[in-house]
């Protein structure tokens, strides 16, 4: 599903200017105008010209995993940089590289696994080379309380006990089951979920024991739902890469909104989520 992050901005118009105020009015709008051309952006919030040169729609599209962090932002981004809209489509992965790659219009593409990104950087649909941004690491979901005691990926595979995955395609999928690999476990889930938050709602809803997602997820659900870590997870951490994409319709607000992630502000926002620095 797509999220909007929308503010409305009042608009002020300028009267008109005559005689020498209106030829300083034109030379400074093509000052303006050749700064545009520019490719820094300041995520600052300040009173910039980047700030002034950067409007309009912004489309993002990024992991699931990414939803409550990146909505943050981007209200913070529509604060900085007023007559901009932050349009967000969350889902796994996959689904949304391969959207990208069949021609959806977006201007940003932010995914859980480099292996991931590479669908859409070798169908030339990236500009530029993609950027890790931030880490994640695999924790177990149970119930509230976790009443099945559940203390190790081992436990997982308990006669009776039902757990969901992430479908192998997806990031979260994969790194699932580079963890069960590496402790050389079998395990059979109820399910595979298309993305890692249909994963922990079966959890949350009660429709399943327990899920095998990100640490990010756990914390964002809150009291929804018990976190238990398992030593295996370090061996199956997901670099995030980002990228501007290749025929964003709006350039200028896609690189500014990178930045933003990137920024000092931005990464407080992500590993207060529960994400790891690169």
């Amino acid at each position: 599903m797509t999220r909007s992050v929308r503010r409305t901005h009042r608009i002020r118009r300028t009267a008109r200017v005559g005689g020498a105020g209106a030829a300083a009015l034109l030379a400074l709008s093509a000052c303006s105008s050749s700064s545009d051309t520019g490719t820094d952006s300041d995520s600052s919030g300040g009173s910039s010209s980047s700030s002034a040169k950067v409007s309009g729609q912004v489309t993002v599209f990024a992991a699931a995993s990414l939803k409550e962090s990146f909505t943050t932002l981007g209200e913070t981004f529509e604060k900085q940089h007023p007559g901009t809209e932050v349009t967000f489509n969350f889902a796994g992965s996959d689904t949304l590289a391969a959207s990208i790659t069949s021609g959806a219009p977006a201007d940003v593409f932010a995914s859980a696994s480099p292996k991931t990104m590479a669908t859409v950087t070798d169908a030339g649909a990236a500009a530029g080379t993609p950027v890790t941004f931030v880490r994640n690491q695999l924790e177990i979901a149970t119930l509230p309380g976790n009443p099945d005691r559940v203390s190790s990926l081992k436990d997982l595979t308990k006669s009776g006990l039902k757990v969901v995955l992430c479908d192998k395609t997806v990031p979260c999928g994969a790194a699932a089951r580079k963890a069960l690999d590496a402790s050389g476990l079998e395990l059979t889930p109820v399910s595979y979920e298309q993305d890692v938050k249909a994963a922990l709602t079966k959890v949350e809803l009660k429709e399943a024991d327990a899920a095998v997602v990100y640490r990010t997820d756990v914390k964002a659900a809150g009291d929804k739902v018990t976190g238990v870590d398992f030593p295996e997870s370090a061996k199956a951490v997901n670099d995030y890469p980002i990228t501007l994409l290749e025929n964003a319709p709006n350039t200028d607000a896609a690189k500014a909104f990178i930045e933003l992630v990137k920024s000092a502000e931005g990464q407080r926002v992500l590993t207060g989520a529960g994400f790891r620095t690169p």
